[in-house]
């Protein structure tokens, strides 16, 4: 990490701000099975999932592709994006972490993979999302993380100096990718666990 101060913070979404958990969604939209991990694997690791975060389809062209690839059944579909959407409930905490970066003077973006429909969902449910001054989502620009290419398209889009951003990730790979491209990195566990990081890092979250 160079000399510079930090001046913005990048929060993922996906539990960091809300809670993202594909083996519930599983055993929600199925019940419980002895094969859970490798039921969400098939879903949630699928190309078809793949292609969706990546803006590639929509949703509705996603139910078909699984109905057709693995044999789910409408309803089953139905349920599946319905669970998707519902188990993203607020992680304890964050939004108040995102407004005291704001109040403390930071810059505050968003960068995530994330599926046009979900975001939508995340819009019209929370207030959250326009606490950003930016968002790079990958639905939207045809990438993941860890692509060192979806980084530096949040960085340029809002014409960010790398030196001058933390990225906060649950994911030690997708924190890794953003300390390759020059921006300093911290794997998210829980608020308080995060708030210490921002501290180490020179962010003052009291000034």
């Amino acid at each position: 990490m160079s000399s510079h101060q930090i001046k913005n913070v990048v929060f993922d979404v996906g539990n960091v701000i809300v809670r993202w958990s594909p083996l519930e969604i599983t055993r929600l939209t199925f019940g419980e099975l002895d094969d859970l991990e490798t039921q969400a694997r098939s879903i949630f690791q699928s190309s078809i999932w793949l292609d969706l975060n990546k803006g590639f389809l929509t949703e509705n062209e996603a139910k078909l592709r699984y109905q057709q690839e693995l044999n789910l059944s409408q309803s089953e579909c139905d349920r599946l994006f319905y669970y998707v959407k519902r188990t993203q409930i607020l992680l304890y905490g964050s939004v108040d972490l995102i407004k005291q970066v704001k109040r403390a003077g930071y810059a505050v973006y968003a960068l995530t993979d994330n599926v046009v429909e979900i975001v939508e969902y995340l819009k019209a449910t929370y207030q959250f999302w326009p606490l950003f001054d930016g968002a790079a989502v990958s639905a939207e620009l045809g990438m993941l993380k860890p692509q060192p290419e979806i980084y530096q398209a949040l960085l340029s889009n809002n014409g960010l100096e790398a030196s001058e951003t933390v990225f906060i990730d649950d994911m030690p790979y997708n924190v890794e990718g953003a300390k390759a491209v020059g921006m300093a990195g911290i794997q998210f566990s829980d608020v308080s666990q995060c708030e210490r990081e921002l501290l180490s890092l020179g962010i003052d979250l009291n000034r």
